[in-house]
């Protein structure tokens, strides 16, 4: 052994001691060796502080993102993860071994254990698992707003038409609601009322916000908004010991990013409003992976993103962690970028300018080694093989070590289909979430209301309108200009997420999350 390989070994054991609990992640390489006594861990700890896990096409990445959710299950650290194309099933089936399996096992001279673990399955459509539901006020205006891919001016309406429902008592639950209250105040009885204290809603832009509701029903995603909503606390379960993978499988919604991308962002936010501070644990009470997270990014307003970077800075106190997923670091805006502090990155492809610049950009991210040329390495990892540099025990990045990671032990690749239909309806979620409550919300009260008035043959009176507004700027000018809150904890009032008055109002007296 040369002087270089012992000094290699003894820097990785130095940086990657084996303390506490921990997820072996492989052994270093250099010069081509794969050396099995430089074993990389990743501390349990330490997953708070967030992650990237990045690569070009074909890498690896999914694969490594199974490993990990597969060693955090057996620590008993329940996981979510978002199943892009359907193949991640593969988790609740042991894997099989075979000759490339039994090489990796040889060289890392760790025995392959195949083993299944607890995974529920679910889905924002109701048709690929347990059906994942919130409703149209959780979600709030600005996201709803990105899904429906509405301008400024449509999203300043859509937040109007939120503080007029708020204001006057009327529940949005599911889609009905809340196009029947676009309805009501476009072009019903409301019309007047609603410009009087409001503002008024013009028929292009009320026509372009229920247009667009349309196509989200056509696309037969209407099932998402509604009643069960989802309760965070089902993302927590363990089963016998292990911790329990919740995938939300959408490789039947893929080509619609913002409508997925958003939904994650939201259960995010409930996350991180909901959980109480628990400061440094010993593992974290859960790991939350954002795969194609590029696209929760995409075309995201400033004041978007600055609330995206509030929730990632501040929900490790929370005892969760956050891993992206995506194929270069630059996918990542630089203000949540700085806030990953272990970073697994897998082949990068140089074949443009753009790519080029992508791969100046990662290299400069990285500490400097010793041992590598950090470029270099970069674009010639192979599959299953990663730079990586995480957070060591004392919260420092440990040195850049080329790895050979250690495969999963469970299926790589989907359950065949009658195995995968037999997951789902023996999932208790599946039970809980199957059937769809309809309580009274703003269709039926408007509906009652319209019908008095038409018996009565009467115009809408004094009573059906909202209290008057102090005097200021206009609502319309007020929410335009306010429509992101900065404030955190009990300052919040309604902001990006409209966690305020959602689903947690009916169970509070009608007052907020907070009891205000």
């Amino acid at each position: 052994m040369s002087d270089q390989t012992q000094s290699f070994i003894e820097k990785v054991k130095a940086a990657y001691p084996p303390k506490g609990a921990y997820i072996y992640l492989g052994a270093g390489i250099l010069e081509g060796e794969v050396l099995a006594d430089a074993e990389v861990n990743l501390y349990l700890h330490m997953m708070n502080r967030h992650g990237l896990v990045a690569g070009a096409t074909g890498t690896g990445k999914t694969r490594t993102l199974q490993l990990l959710a597969e060693q955090l299950s057996d620590a008993g650290v329940p996981v979510f993860m978002l199943d892009v194309k359907g193949d991640l099933s593969g988790l609740y089936q042991a894997g099989e071994s075979n000759s490339k399996i039994e090489e990796r096992a040889k060289m890392l001279n760790k025995p392959f254990v195949p083993t299944g673990y607890p995974i529920t399955p679910y889905s924002l459509s109701g048709k690929l698992g347990a059906q994942m539901r919130a409703t149209i006020l959780e979600f709030g205006p600005t996201l709803l707003a990105k899904i429906l891919d509405l301008n400024d001016t449509q999203t300043g309406v859509l937040s109007v038409i939120f503080k007029y429902a708020d204001d006057n008592k009327l529940p949005l639950i599911d889609l009905n609601d809340l196009k029947k209250l676009i309805s009501y105040l476009s072009d019903g009885p409301g019309k007047d009322e609603i410009k009087a204290d409001y503002g008024s809603i013009s028929s292009s832009t009320s026509g372009t916000i229920l247009r667009k509701i349309v196509t989200i029903e056509q696309q037969g995603l209407s099932e998402m908004f509604g009643e069960p909503s989802f309760e965070i606390e089902d993302l927590m379960l363990r089963t016998d010991g292990k911790g329990t993978i919740s995938l939300l499988n959408i490789s039947d919604v893929q080509n619609q990013p913002k409508l997925y991308s958003t939904y994650l962002l939201s259960l995010l936010a409930e996350l991180f409003y909901n959980l109480p501070e628990v400061g440094d644990l010993d593992q974290p009470k859960l790991v939350f992976f954002i795969d194609e997270a590029h696209l929760l990014f995409k075309d995201s307003s400033k004041a978007f993103l600055e609330q995206i970077e509030t929730i990632i800075r501040l929900i490790r106190s929370k005892g969760v962690g956050v891993f992206f997923c995506t194929q270069s670091p630059t996918d990542i805006p630089e203000s949540v970028l700085s806030q990953l502090g272990n970073r697994i990155q897998h082949a990068l492809r140089v074949f443009t300018p753009n790519d080029a610049d992508a791969l100046k950009k990662t290299v400069n991210t990285y500490p400097t080694s010793t041992f590598y040329k950090i470029d270099k390495v970069l674009t010639a990892l192979g599959t299953g093989q990663a730079l990586i540099t995480v957070l060591n025990e004392k919260g420092i990045p440990t040195e850049v070590t080329a790895t050979m990671l250690t495969p999963p032990k469970a299926l790589m690749g989907p359950l065949n289909a009658v195995d995968y239909e037999k997951l789902i309806q023996s999932c208790p979620m599946n039970k809980k979430y199957g059937t769809t409550i309809d309580p009274e919300s703003a269709y039926e009260i408007l509906t009652k209301r319209l019908n008095e008035q038409l018996a009565d043959g009467a115009a809408p009176t004094e009573s059906t309108k909202a209290e008057p507004r102090p005097q200021g700027k206009s609502i319309i000018e007020q929410v335009m200009g306010a429509t992101i809150t900065r404030q955190i904890g009990k300052e919040i009032v309604r902001g990006l997420f409209g966690m305020l008055t959602g689903r947690k109002t009916r169970n509070t007296g009608g007052k907020g999350i907070f009891g205000f």
